[in-house]
């Protein structure tokens, strides 16, 4: 039984035991728990299956991308030994360095000393309004930026477009986890954001990354615990508010750039973000 089927026999079972008395509710639980994403993708696939195109887009490159817009050093390609599930229920996502000889264009240097991939579901999957959540285990280590995030679909030039970060642990801040704002008065290192700390590494073990996007209000969690709410209230311009669009899912693990900076002999090698499951609640549209 694989575990999309697990998860509908749990929700059937709690609609069958609704009328029972309840036991006293788990903190730990997540809000999701009482409801079914209208979008899941839970990477049951034999291992070295790459991601399915109806869900989800492979991007490539590096130099065409003027480095990211950070300087970064990954060149993104669409193997396997960057982007593939386990075979156990997990997607992964890995940095490594680029094979000897391969001459990857890159926007910095001649050529880009390393490989990783970075996964979208723009023109397939987009959250309306509802809650994005993404179980996942991120690599930490120097030089490594490994991220979760959304962009709008209203087809604006950035920062315009709008930008939402779920989460982002950067180098050498191995159990700080980052959720940020972007948008056309407040990008970059303007970004509107928070953070909160973990209780060990993000590399060490899985958590639940989230945000709940409604009207007018954007709630960042880790592992169902809230830690930042943004309103227009809180934009330099409340008129700057972009987040009323459907907006699309984004994986990747960077390396080097302005932000975390260079790579080091400690940098672990592959770099792997391990995916658990994605899951979107409330409206949008997915297949």
């Amino acid at each position: 039984m694989n575990r999309r089927t697990r998860l509908a026999l749990v929700l059937a079972l709690g609609g069958l035991l609704s009328g029972c008395a309840s036991a006293p509710a788990d903190p730990r639980a997540s809000p999701a728990a009482a409801e079914e994403p209208f979008w899941q993708d839970e990477f049951d696939d034999a291992a070295g299956t790459r991601l399915a195109g109806e869900s989800w887009n492979t991007e490539t490159g590096n130099r065409d991308a003027e480095g990211w817009g950070n300087n970064e050093l990954q060149y993104y390609t669409d193997d396997a030994a960057n982007s593939a599930l386990d075979g156990a229920g997990h997607l992964l996502i890995s940095a490594k360095p680029a094979p000897e000889g391969s001459e990857l264009p890159c926007w910095t240097q001649d050529f880009c000393p390393w490989t990783s991939a970075r996964l979208t579901t723009e023109g397939k999957v987009s959250l309306t309004r509802g809650r994005a959540e993404i179980r996942a285990k991120t690599p930490t280590g120097t030089g490594l930026l490994p991220a979760i995030w959304m962009l709008g679909n209203n087809g604006v030039e950035w920062p315009g477009q709008g930008e939402i970060d779920i989460c982002e642990v950067v180098g050498s801040e191995p159990r700080t986890v980052y959720g940020t704002a972007h948008g056309p008065s407040y990008y970059n290192e303007n970004g509107i954001g928070a953070s909160t700390t973990l209780p060990a590494d993000a590399s060490r073990a899985f958590h639940t990354y989230a945000v709940d996007k409604q009207r007018r209000r954007i709630t960042w969690s880790v592992d169902g615990k809230p830690y930042f709410t943004l309103t227009p209230s809180k934009l330099p311009d409340p008129d700057d508010w972009v987040f009323e669009q459907d907006m699309h899912l984004l994986l990747n693990v960077a390396v080097g750039g302005d932000w975390p900076g260079p790579p080091d002999d400690s940098t672990p090698s592959p770099a792997t973000m391990t995916v658990d499951y994605v899951r979107f609640y409330g409206e949008g549209s997915g297949t």
